[in-house]
């Protein structure tokens, strides 16, 4: 079994990073160190990591961070997750075929195979993601469709699982994953303790949006407007009407409309309603409640209103968001 010593004692699960010049170094370091404090916390090390690259030896970052490797050929003793991580200088190790055949050579041994924002491409170059659910990161989803047709790429996810196959989207969205693994391994209270330790306020289900809706807009030039984007975010079931704002902002509605569509570049409206549908995700994901009342806490008023602006603005129904085992949709 793995995991397990031959006199059945619990050895560490040896975790295999693998790096290539110009590699995004939090790609590396966020999911290493979330290993490292699930180490802190278990009963055991749980985790036994090593960052590889193909030449071995020291290698730099996009950054410029300096990294000592091991050479990928010399990983000794049976390799229970792959993790690739990605990065903006990938072409080479695209181009790089010994790193395609020790990818499908080690992934036929190892328990897990996973990657990190732009390794999914190298995954998908080694034929490690055909005919399966991926992700990466928001900028490269129609590059890896288009590049690899046999993946099925889904677009608004911080990281897909498919079978012992996990895939994440960018940077921080790598911690989330490392996180999941963490949870899957040992349950969720190693996963937690690990997030408030290194002061992750909630880590996020693989379900959750890339892109927040506060993100998807420039940040607004004026201070009224800004602390207007910032309440809508806070308090999804106030009277977000577009009056509502307007008297927060000491705007006449006219004004404040225009005002917020020149600086967000989107309306009052579409920007509320972008906000509520994120919210009422995150709780359906992360929450036993019911939709009834998520509708209420997200300003929505009935489930039936909720359901159909799912419907409407991303094409699905809440129940889609909720996993197997989760709570009640009453």
């Amino acid at each position: 079994m793995a995991g397990m010593h031959p006199g059945g004692e619990a050895r560490p699960r040896v975790v295999v990073i693998l790096a290539f010049p110009g590699v995004l170094g939090l790609d590396v370091v966020g999911p290493l160190e979330v290993f490292a404090m699930a180490n802190r916390f278990g009963a055991r090390p749980e985790y036994a990591t090593s960052v590889v690259s193909m030449a071995g030896g020291t290698l730099a970052a996009s950054s410029g961070l300096a990294m000592v490797t091991e050479p990928a050929g010399g990983v000794a003793g049976p390799v229970d997750t792959v993790m690739v991580a990605g990065g903006y200088h990938l072409r080479p190790a695209m181009e790089d075929a010994d790193l395609a055949r020790w990818l499908v050579r080690t992934a036929g041994s190892a328990r897990r195979v996973t990657s990190v924002c732009s390794g999914a491409m190298l995954l998908a170059r080694a034929g490690l993601l055909d005919g399966r659910r991926a992700t990466t990161h928001w900028s490269l989803c129609e590059v890896l469709a288009t590049h690899f047709p046999s993946v099925e790429v889904q677009t608004d996810r911080i990281y897909v699982r498919d079978g012992e196959v996990w895939t994440s989207a960018g940077v921080t969205a790598g911690m989330d994953l490392a996180l999941a693994l963490v949870e899957n391994d040992h349950g969720p209270e190693i996963a937690m303790a690990a997030a408030r330790e290194m002061v992750v306020l909630l880590p996020r289900p693989g379900g959750f949006p890339q892109i927040s809706a506060q993100l998807a807009v420039p940040r607004p030039l004026r201070e009224p407007v800004r602390d207007v984007v910032a309440f809508i975010a806070e308090h999804p079931g106030a009277d977000l009407s577009v009056p509502a704002l307007a008297a927060r902002c000491a705007m006449s509605v006219r004004t404040f409309s225009r005002t917020f569509r020149r600086e967000t570049g989107t309306t009052p409206a579409a920007f509320v309603q972008a906000s509520r549908v994120q919210t009422a995700r995150r709780l359906i994901e992360t929450s036993d409640a019911t939709f009834d009342d998520i509708a209420r806490r997200c300003g929505f008023g009935t489930a039936e209103t909720m359901y159909r602006t799912f419907q409407r603005t991303v094409g699905t129904t809440p129940g889609r968001y909720r996993p197997v085992s989760g709570g009640r949709q009453g």
